[in-house]
């Protein structure tokens, strides 16, 4: 396993929209176990594959309780709102307010290629549309809800 340079903002890979990921093979397993450790090192809670400079549609999430490996994943159902504070590791030092669904159900592949769903609320939602939404070239600063204490207090 290995750390990845993670893309900064300024990169046109950001603003891509990703394809589908058709091999379920030891190279994504690689890259999943090489972003694993990419985010843990950098403290971040989620990174999708564009941050890592591949054009592909699989992230990670882990907001404390186990990774989760999404592949191809597309969000089936979502309820409610939440406003909350999001940064992101292509943006450092940088956080803002963002509007996202209070829950969401999402169907993705696991790294083998089987279908799943799984349904998540609260800061876990959060994190997964924010990396979800890297997969369409869509950064959270595209989706500012309003200023943030630190926008404010600049």
């Amino acid at each position: 396993m290995a750390l990845r340079n993670i893309v900064k903002l300024g990169d046109d890979i950001l603003r891509k929209v990703c394809r589908t990921q058709l091999t379920f093979d030891d190279r994504l397993a690689m890259i999943l176990n090489d972003m694993a450790d990419t985010m843990y090192h950098a403290e971040g809670v989620g990174l999708a594959a564009p941050q890592i400079g591949i054009l592909r549609r699989y992230c990670i999430v882990d907001v404390g309780d186990g990774i989760i490996e999404l592949i191809n994943p597309v969000i089936e159902k979502q309820s409610g709102s939440q406003d909350g504070e999001e940064g992101c590791l292509s943006i450092p030092g940088r956080y803002d307010c963002v509007t996202r669904p209070m829950k969401v159900k999402v169907r993705a592949q696991d790294r083998n290629g089987k279908t799943f769903t799984i349904t998540a609320e609260g800061f876990k939602a959060r994190a997964i549309c924010h990396e979800i939404d890297h997969l369409d070239g869509i950064l959270y600063i595209d989706k500012i809800s309003k200023k943030s204490d630190s926008e404010v207090n600049k």
